[in-house]
């Protein structure tokens, strides 16, 4: 079906980059509507989305709803996705969905460590809640509904410096909790398009960078920390491979497989930009002109994947899309963004700042 005049429901709304799809999406579709359920955990803020409420929501055109809920809370989705109102403090109520695009996940590899738990809950348990509850719906309202699960690169392992990037019929082995709940959430998604029939379709993103991006990810805690003269935390020699992706080309991406991609079937989408995590670092330095000696090797992360690399060829030659930005100008203008927008990065700072301090140098001297 088509979505461009559809209702959707996006979890996770609230955060880097299901804030920047709402945006993205309400700006370029002018008959869509979207009711965004985010929890507001430390990584998420509203704030992210205010010029959104005030173009698209109670006081603009009204095509915008937010929703303050955990995705685990099964009569809430459920009400949402039959278009009711709640809870009762929520603006009115919105037409039932014709697609959960679904964001919600802890995210971080390295909190992931030392809390495995809150992943499960949060990866598996609001996946599967959420699937249960479409489930539901379905039974007692047959009607077009997708589900669009937005899944991560991570959960493939890692790559040698010569394997061929990942497939999508490349075998899961995911090496960290949150690459393990993550997996288990795909499985989850899979197995109910496959034994209950549920429309779904699963992106498997690289790692993403951009406006809005909570700064414990290295693109936004480098840029931060640099405006401040403060050291640079980079584990072991900087040497792990990335392919980076900005967030436009994944929001892009997303809207394309929610429109467009086959049910039932996983596609990667990646910015085709594979580079150490040391030079990402350097070229940021250089942007904003600071000294390469603010950098601060620090003691590696536990079972830290090596490489990661996929193969897009599906979305590619299937459905047309490719990102369009180049890691050079990406970062050009992800580090202007945050050098313009340093009010947004300093209300968030004091949990990123009180994370990083723990996360990575639990054993090691304090940063400067």
């Amino acid at each position: 079906m088509s979505f461009h005049h559809a209702t959707l429901m996006v979890t996770g709304g609230a955060g880097f980059i299901g804030s920047n799809f709402i945006r993205r999406i309400l700006e370029r579709e002018p008959s869509v509507r979207i009711v965004n359920l985010d929890a507001v955990t430390y990584a998420g803020n509203p704030e992210n989305l205010a010029d959104v409420e005030r173009r698209f929501g109670a006081c603009g055109d009204r095509r915008y709803r937010f929703v303050r809920g955990d995705i685990r809370d099964a009569d809430l989705v459920s009400r949402l996705l039959r278009g009711g109102s709640a809870p009762a403090a929520s603006p009115p109520s919105t037409p039932p969905p014709h697609a959960i695009v679904h964001f919600a996940a802890e995210s971080h590899v390295d909190r992931s460590i030392m809390d495995p738990r809150a992943f499960v809950r949060t990866n598996v348990e609001g996946t599967l809640t959420l699937l249960e509850a479409a489930r539901a719906e379905l039974d007692t309202h047959q009607r077009p509904l997708r589900f669009l699960h937005v899944s991560t690169d991570e959960v493939y392992g890692t790559l040698g410096p010569h394997d061929p990037p990942f497939t999508e019929r490349t075998a899961l082995a995911p090496n960290s909790p949150y690459a393990a709940s993550k997996a288990g959430a795909d499985l989850l998604v899979r197995a109910y398009a496959r034994t209950f029939g549920l429309d779904a379709v699963i992106a498997r993103c690289s790692n993403t960078y951009g406006p809005y991006q909570f700064p414990e990810k290295l693109v936004p805690l480098t840029i931060t920390r640099a405006l401040a003269d403060r050291t640079v935390p980079v584990y072991g020699s900087g040497t792990n491979i990335r392919d980076w992706m900005h967030v436009d080309d994944q929001t892009d991406g997303v809207w394309t497989l929610l429109c467009g991609g086959d049910s039932g079937n996983v596609y990667n989408l990646a910015g085709n930009a594979e580079l150490p995590n040391i030079e990402i670092v350097r070229r940021i330095l250089a942007l904003l002109n600071k000294p390469d000696s603010l950098i601060q090797f620090v003691d590696d992360r536990p079972g830290h994947d090596w490489r990661y690399a996929m193969d897009t060829t599906k979305a590619n030659t299937e459905l047309g899309w490719r990102p369009r930005r180049d890691l050079d100008t990406g970062l050009r203008e992800t580090v202007a963004w945050y050098v313009e927008n340093q009010s947004w990065s300093e209300r968030v700072l004091g949990e990123a700042y009180r994370a990083a301090e723990e996360l990575y140098l639990r054993a090691g001297p304090p940063w400067a």
